[in-house]
């Protein structure tokens, strides 16, 4: 059986919206597409480097992130870039009602309702399945119960708007974390293990 891990990047006031660049995502009027880019410092190549390479079996995604992932990683010609490497070779998972064909290497279309679709991948798969991006997907993966660790790269900013992480409706669960680390731009690495259901008392 498969582990789902989310993978994201997120500001301090719990938005996912659109990190890497100004065009990403633009809906409802977003304005601060890009607001990872002046974290993304040396030690923060070299984290991103270590989740993908030693963390993940299976790729999870939405169609934009799919969209946004395979006009970028299939075409990077560097022998060295390991991250490219592990994308492109990776079997991949997209989640998708609007999509036909998948023309990335190892790309699968999941089809049916999402949630049935992941629910079903992951009783068929061993290993990791990382998603990243993809914040609607991430959004009924957490209705659904289906989250088992996250994995958050918190970057040191306050946008005040936008998408955020968790959504009204996410269903109610308790973390515990296993590992943490800081970047020399101040991006806070977190992963968080699912540790059954909250509980509750009176503080004092």
């Amino acid at each position: 059986m498969g582990t789902l891990i989310v993978t994201a990047f997120v500001t301090l006031d719990g938005i996912v919206q659109a990190p890497g660049g100004p065009g990403e995502d633009d809906s409802a009027g977003f304005e601060h597409g890009g607001w990872l880019a002046p974290y993304a410092d040396e030690g923060f190549g070299e984290l991103m480097g270590r989740i993908f390479e030693r963390s993940a079996d299976h790729l999870l995604l939405g169609r934009k992130t799919y969209d946004i992932f395979a006009g970028y990683w299939p075409w990077v010609a560097d022998p060295e870039e390991a991250i490219a490497g592990k994308l492109n070779s990776m079997p991949k998972y997209v989640a998708s009602r609007t999509l036909d064909t998948l023309e990335w290497q190892n790309s699968h279309l999941l089809k049916g309702e999402a949630a049935e679709s992941v629910a079903r991948l992951k009783q068929q798969v061993d290993g990791v399945i990382m998603t990243q991006g993809s914040s609607d997907l991430i959004s009924t993966l957490q209705q659904h119960d289906l989250v088992d660790e996250y994995r958050l790269l918190v970057a040191p900013v306050v946008l005040g708007t936008g998408k955020r992480l968790f959504h009204e409706g996410a269903a109610p669960a308790a973390w515990t974390l296993t590992e943490s680390s800081t970047t020399g731009a101040g991006v806070q690495y977190c992963a968080y293990k699912r540790a059954g259901k909250p509980e509750y008392g009176s503080v004092g």
